[in-house]
């Protein structure tokens, strides 16, 4: 792999996890978001008790998480993958490898952070972030090669 073809599909993936990192400081701590995100809920859902405003808050942080690691899931496979037009199974295992790798230390850290808790529930949803980004993606590729084959046969008649 050429070193344009190192950063084109390694350099996001590098960025993205140190942006996942830096989202599991203190900075994002249930406690500073809840100032950013409950206002926005209690705009969008006045009637809301206080209740319903931090559940709302711990759901869209769980969605946080499945967002982060989609993300990370579809750089992976993109970058596992190269310029290859296969579709292999070593692409798929590699990237659920860093994957678990990935949420099992992003986790390790929040341990540490005085702010933060680990929590297999979470790693547990980075995982499945992960898992539906490399699925919807292997669909896309199957899919798009069924497209071609069924337009390469109805043109060569």
């Amino acid at each position: 792999m050429t070193s344009n073809k190192i950063y084109q599909y390694w350099v996001p993936v590098f960025l993205w996890v140190i942006f996942i990192f830096w989202m599991s400081t203190d900075k994002f701590s249930p406690q500073n978001t809840s100032s950013i995100v409950e206002p926005i809920f209690h705009f969008l859902m006045p009637k809301s008790s206080e209740q319903t405003l931090s559940m709302s808050h711990m759901f869209f942080r769980k969605i946080a998480h499945l967002i982060e690691y989609f993300v990370l899931g579809f750089l992976l496979f993109r970058a596992f993958r190269g310029d290859s037009k296969e579709l292999r199974i070593q692409q798929w295992t590699s990237s659920m490898i860093v994957l678990m790798l990935c949420a099992a230390s992003d986790e390790f850290h929040q341990y540490f952070v005085s702010a933060r808790t680990a929590s297999s529930v979470d790693m547990l949803i980075d995982l499945t972030g992960g898992t539906l980004a490399l699925v919807f993606r292997s669909l896309l590729l199957l899919r798009g090669r069924k497209l071609i084959k069924s337009n390469w046969m109805t043109h060569k008649k």
